[in-house]
């Protein structure tokens, strides 16, 4: 079972721990990591999403954040980050590879499976600008069914318009949008 921090508004641990399906039906906030996988090109950026499983318990077969997890109780979020990005498609990241973006909070409720799911997090949101052959990633068939390249803003332009394809939460592209412009 995976235990997670019960955290404070700013995402800081308050010595509570709950496991992840406690977290969930009740809506406890708690800790994620995300990194979003960035490309450079002509015409701008483009990010990697993966399209997730239609098994996972939130978004099943939804393109979402190019590697995203929670963060276990006691455990640092570039750990969490790193760990997840060779989890779920099989790279092998360094933190000095990782920038730091920012932060967000994501809270809602939503039905999937039948069963109510409870979402409060506090995410970390990092960049990986590292060159990714997508054909050789070795994806984690439990949780991502494939990877695609997207151009930023039209994936902007679909999440701030509908959300039948994409499940990318809006605040963590306006993280990410955000320190693109600053120049990280």
């Amino acid at each position: 079972m995976e235990y997670l921090d019960v955290v404070d508004d700013n995402g800081m641990p308050t010595g509570e721990v709950v496991s992840r399906e406690t977290a969930h039906s009740e809506g406890i906030r708690h800790r994620t990591a995300h990194v979003w996988i960035v490309r450079k090109t002509d015409h701008g950026y483009e990010i990697l999403l993966q399209k997730r499983s239609r098994n996972k318990d939130s978004f099943p077969g939804m393109y979402d954040t190019s590697s995203a997890g929670h963060i276990p109780a006691g455990d640092e979020p570039v750990e969490s980050a790193i760990r997840e990005l060779w989890e779920e498609l099989g790279i092998i990241a360094m933190a000095e590879q990782l920038t730091y973006a920012g932060m967000f909070r994501d809270q809602y409720e939503k039905e999937f499976h039948g069963k109510m799911f409870r979402d409060n997090e506090v995410s970390r949101v990092y960049i990986y600008r590292e060159p990714v052959e997508i054909d050789k990633l070795t994806l984690q068939e439990s949780e991502v069914e494939e990877v695609r390249w997207f151009d930023l803003e039209a994936v902007w332009q679909e999440i701030t318009q509908r959300r039948d394809r994409i499940c990318v939460p809006v605040a963590g592209l306006a993280v990410l949008r955000e320190a693109l412009g600053r120049g990280l």
